[in-house]
């Protein structure tokens, strides 16, 4: 099964966000190429948000280029094979943990966001994972910061789609 099939089939599986997850599959429809970066009318990209139930607390990065505090995630790869292994990659290879397991139940929430030219659209596909207890994080190339937040503080450093994500991915727990 291709990356595409995967992601197809996982939005189908959604059951909220109707509208939002019907303009992730119409967008697929028309653009064949729309999970890789290459496809500049937009493109689907897989990100997660790193958690920790037991200390209630999130990992968020301050992004290199835009200068936010958000969840792991980005671009899928051509060896990504579905889009939960691409949020789980990106999630391992931004955050420096290992052993970091993805939530059940699939994708959290859909958050589709316009971003600077040549491209158009991110259509994000957002998983959480849950790290160990005591997990200790190493920055990447990607981020200028990379911090611990107790739940309480998220909505002080982050903007309302990493709290909508927290609060999806809390109710989900």
């Amino acid at each position: 099964m291709s990356l595409y099939d995967d992601a197809v089939l996982v939005l189908k599986d959604i059951e909220d966000q109707e509208e939002l997850r019907q303009a992730y599959l119409d967008h697929l429809q028309a653009h064949p190429d729309g999970v890789w970066k290459a496809c500049t009318a937009g493109h689907l990209t897989a990100s997660a948000l790193v958690i920790d139930p037991e200390q209630g607390r999130v990992l968020l990065t301050l992004h290199r280029k835009l200068r936010m505090w958000l969840q792991m995630g980005g671009h899928c790869e051509p060896g990504d094979t579905t889009l939960a292994a691409a949020a789980l990659r990106e999630a391992t290879e931004e955050s420096g943990i290992a052993g970091l397991t993805l939530l059940p139940g699939g994708p959290v929430r859909l958050d589709r966001h316009p971003i600077p030219a040549p491209c158009h659209w991110h259509f994000d596909v957002q998983y959480a994972v849950v790290a160990e207890p005591g997990a200790v994080q190493e920055i990447s190339d990607e981020s200028l910061d990379l911090r611990w937040f107790a739940y309480a503080e998220v909505a002080q450093v982050a903007d309302d789609s990493v709290v909508r994500l927290l609060d999806t991915t809390r109710a989900r727990l």
